[in-house]
C-alpha cells in the first residue's frame, strides 16, 4: 500500500489543508494528554520549515453537528502554540468568514486551525459541499495532507472527501509510518508470529482473528472477549460478561484455527469478583467487593463436584498461569500485534494481566505493534517508570504504538481505509476529475 507523502512533493509557498487526530482528552480546559498533539508535529514542522501555507483541521469529542464550546479546539490551538514555539491561531469556525480569513492571510511557514469541523453537521456524512467548501480554503493548486491514522477508517468530508476535489492528496508522516508499520507485521511478519488480543467483545474482533489466521502461529486471548470463548468451549464463567449470540462463532473461529493449524490460548485461571450477573460493572464497585484468584474448570467438572461454581463470581483478569503461559509463548516470538486489555483494567485490582504482558514485550526483542488505547497506556506506563528510574529505554525501540483504535483494527483485518484509499499512490499520478482547476477547465471548454 504505497502512497505518495509530503516528502514527495513540492510544498513551498502552497496552501497545504491537513487532517490531524487532536481528539484529545481536556481537563479544567486544558488539553490532559498531549499525546496525539505531538505525533502530528513532525509533519507540521516539516510542512512550516518547507515553506507551506498550513491550514490545520481536527475534529474532538462528539459534538453531534452542533457549535458546543465544551468541544472548542481552543486547548489544542494553546498546546499547539507552546510546541512548535509559535502562534497558533484559530478559527472561528469551519469553513466561513472566520476560515476564509485565516486561510488569506498566512504567510509562508505559518500554520493556523480551523474550529471543530465535527460542529458542522455534513461532517460526519461525508457531504460534499463541504467537502468542497473545504478544498476552497487552499484554492485550486492547494494540497490535501491527511496524517489522522485515528479516522482513516471514517468516510467523512475532512477524511474522505475533500481529496476527490484537490489535485494532490498526500499521506502525513504520521500516516506513513502508520501504513509502513501495521503492513509491515501483515505483509512480511518474523516467525513465529503471535497475536495479543483483548477487550470486550468478540464481535469487534471477529475479521481481526479471520484475517490473522492466514499469517501467526498462535493468538492470546484475555479480556471479556475470553469469556466467549470459554463458554463456547464448555467452561464455568459463572457471571461473567459474554456475548451469547457470538458464541457459535467462536466455535467456528476455534475450528478455523484447528484446520489451519493455529493455536488458540485461553486462561486456564483467573482472578474473580463477587459481583452478581446483570450488574453494571465500575471500578468503585469492583474494588468494593470481594476478589480472589480461582483455576477455570468446565461446566462438566462443577456439575460432577470436583470443583467450585464462580455463580455470582466475574472473570474480570486474567490470572498468574495464564500469565506464565503466555509469557513462554512470547519469549519466543519475532513478531508480536496487541490489541485490547486482558482485564477490567479501570479497576487497579484487575490491570495486573495487561500490566504483565506489557513487561514481558518491553523486555523482549519481537517486533511489536500495539493498538487500543489501554494496551499502548500500559506501555506508556512501563515506559515513564523506566525513565524515570534512569533507565536505558532502547528496549522499547522495537515497540511501535499506533495512534489508531478502531483503524488499527480494520486494518488489522485487510479493509481498505477510506482515508488512505483516497489519498494518491506513490507508483503514479492519480487522476483527479472533480477538482476546482478540472471543472473551470470544462467550462472553459
Amino acid at each position: 500500500m504505497e502512497k505518495k507523502t509530503i516528502r514527495d512533493i513540492d510544498v513551498k509557498g502552497k496552501k497545504v489543508l491537513v487532517r490531524c487526530d487532536f481528539n484529545v482528552p481536556l481537563k479544567d480546559g486544558e488539553v490532559a494528554d498531549d499525546t496525539r498533539i505531538r505525533a502530528a508535529l513532525p509533519t507540521i514542522k516539516y510542512l512550516t520549515e518547507n515553506g507551506a501555507k498550513v491550514v490545520l483541521c481536527s475534529h474532538l469529542g462528539r459534538p453531534k453537528g452542533e457549535v458546543n464550546e465544551k468541544y472548542s479546539l481552543k486547548p489544542v490551538a494553546a498546546k499547539l502554540s507552546e510546541e512548535l514555539g509559535t502562534e497558533v491561531k484559530l478559527a472561528g469556525d469551519v469553513t466561513g468568514s472566520s476560515a476564509h480569513e485565516m486561510a488569506e492571510s498566512l504567510k509562508e511557514g505559518e500554520a493556523e486551525l480551523l474550529e471543530n469541523v465535527r460542529f458542522d453537521p455534513r461532517e460526519e456524512k461525508n457531504d460534499d459541499t463541504l467537502a468542497l467548501e473545504l478544498s476552497e480554503l487552499i484554492g485550486s493548486d492547494g494540497i490535501y495532507v491527511n496524517d489522522a491514522f485515528g479516522t482513516a477508517h471514517r468516510a467523512h468530508s475532512s477524511t474522505e472527501g475533500v481529496a476527490h476535489h484537490v489535485e494532490t492528496s498526500v499521506a502525513g508522516l504520521l500516516m506513513e509510518k502508520e501504513i509502513s508499520e501495521l503492513g509491515a507485521v501483515l505483509e512480511s511478519p518474523e516467525e513465529p508470529f503471535i497475536a495479543i488480543l483483548g477487550g470486550a467483545k468478540v464481535s469487534d474482533k471477529i475479521g481481526v482473528i479471520e484475517n490473522l489466521l492466514e499469517k501467526v502461529e498462535k493468538i492470546e486471548i484475555g479480556g471479556a472477549m475470553a469469556n466467549t470463548f470459554l463458554k463456547a468451549k464448555g467452561y464455568d464463567i459463572g457471571s461473567s460478561v459474554y456475548e451469547k449470540d457470538k458464541v457459535e462463532t467462536a466455535k467456528d473461529l476455534m475450528k478455523k484455527a484447528i484446520d489451519k493449524g493455529v493455536e488458540i490460548v485461553l486462561p486456564k485461571d483467573a482472578k474473580v469478583a463477587r459481583i452478581p450477573a446483570g450488574e453494571e460493572l465500575d471500578s468503585e464497585k469492583i474494588e468494593a467487593a470481594e476478589h480472589k484468584k480461582v483455576k477455570l474448570y468446565t461446566e462438566k467438572e462443577v456439575e460432577e463436584g470436583k470443583a467450585e461454581s464462580l455463580d455470582g463470581w466475574q472473570i474480570l483478569d486474567v490470572g498468574e498461569k495464564t500469565l506464565e503461559h503466555f509469557a513462554i509463548d512470547l519469549e519466543g516470538a519475532r513478531t508480536i500485534v496487541w490489541n485490547g486489555p486482558l482485564g477490567f483494567t479501570e479497576a487497579p485490582s484487575f490491570a495486573h494481566g495487561t500490566e504483565a504482558i506489557a513487561r514481558y514485550i518491553s523486555a523482549g526483542k519481537a517486533r511489536c505493534v500495539i493498538g487500543g488505547g489501554d494496551s499502548v497506556a500500559a506501555i506508556q506506563k512501563i515506559k515513564r517508570k523506566a525513565k524515570e528510574n534512569g533507565e536505558d529505554t532502547k528496549q522499547f525501540s522495537n515497540i511501535y504504538l499506533s495512534t489508531g483504535g478502531g483503524a488499527s483494527l480494520e486494518f488489522l483485518e485487510g479493509k481498505e481505509l477510506p482515508g488512505i484509499a483516497a489519498l494518491d499512490d506513490a507508483e503514479k499520478t492519480v487522476k483527479k476529475t472533480n477538482t476546482p482547476a478540472s471543472r473551470s477547465m470544462q467550462q472553459e471548454k
